[in-house]
């Protein structure tokens, strides 16, 4: 390997912080606030299956129904809310077509319901 490919590599290393500075202040200026509160929500969805995941693997999978039903209803949510996102994000309008926020959302909250009365059934 050339000293510059190795330069260049180590270079962008080095500039790996700054690039996340740029993302996330992009990421704060031009993303919509409802947009911004999905994320937060894909986020909060995520680290509740890993805790999860975590609680299973360190104490045990005794109510495996329960597990599953947790852990898959937050993935359903999840899978759900990307799709909310999806089709909440004006950039998006041409390739979904215009729909009404509010028929977006009540979209999303009745497959919630349902995926949450799935759940609820599967724990028995």
């Amino acid at each position: 390997m050339s000293k510059r490919g190795a330069a260049s590599t180590s270079a962008g290393v080095l500039d790996l912080p700054r690039v996340a500075n740029v993302f996330f202040a992009s990421y704060m200026e031009t993303t919509p606030k409802r947009i911004k509160i999905i994320d937060c929500f894909l986020v909060y969805m995520t680290l509740t299956a890993l805790v999860q995941i975590v609680y299973c693997a360190l104490v045990g999978t005794f109510p495996y129904n329960s597990f599953l039903a947790g852990v898959l209803s937050c993935a359903g949510s999840c899978v759900m809310a990307c799709s909310l996102r999806l089709q909440s994000n004006v950039a998006n309008a041409r390739d979904f077509g215009f729909t009404a926020p509010e028929r977006s959302f009540a979209d999303y909250a009745l497959c919630v319901v349902v995926l949450l009365l799935l759940c609820v059934s599967y724990v028995g």
